[in-house]
């Protein structure tokens, strides 16, 4: 059975940071792009950050604008997980964040073929 279970949401003040943790089992974690996504309130589920299969930051790493420089998106492939450090929060990353599976670094949602529950990120002002 493939899981997702996303971790490390709460509530922040802005310009503090947390880190999301995605701990996936019941699939060949190693052979999978992830990525992360937010929902807000009333808007749609919208692309984060992803990284390719080998983790190598420095060529297959993908960000959004809104969030390139203050978020980093990491992974250990002997643990099966996917972390999201977010640094220098602001009040817009309030959402839900959830992690993602992919067989390629993708930015739509379509392209995801498992996902997490989702954690709530809060950032008060």
């Amino acid at each position: 059975q493939v899981q997702l279970v996303e971790s490390g949401g709460g509530l922040v003040q802005a310009g503090g940071s947390l880190r999301l943790s995605c701990a996936a089992s019941g699939f060949t974690f190693s052979i999978y792009a992830m990525g992360w996504f937010r929902q807000a309130p009333g808007k749609e589920r919208e692309f984060v950050a992803a990284i390719s299969w080998n983790g190598d930051p420095l060529y297959s790493a993908d960000y959004a604008d809104s969030v390139k420089g203050r978020f980093a998106i990491s992974r250990d492939n002997a643990k099966n997980t996917v972390s999201l450090q977010m640094n220098s929060l602001k009040p817009e990353d309030t959402a839900v964040y959830y992690c993602a599976a992919s067989r390629g670094l993708r930015r739509k949602t379509s392209e995801y073929v498992y996902w997490g529950q989702g954690t709530q990120v809060t950032v008060s002002s």
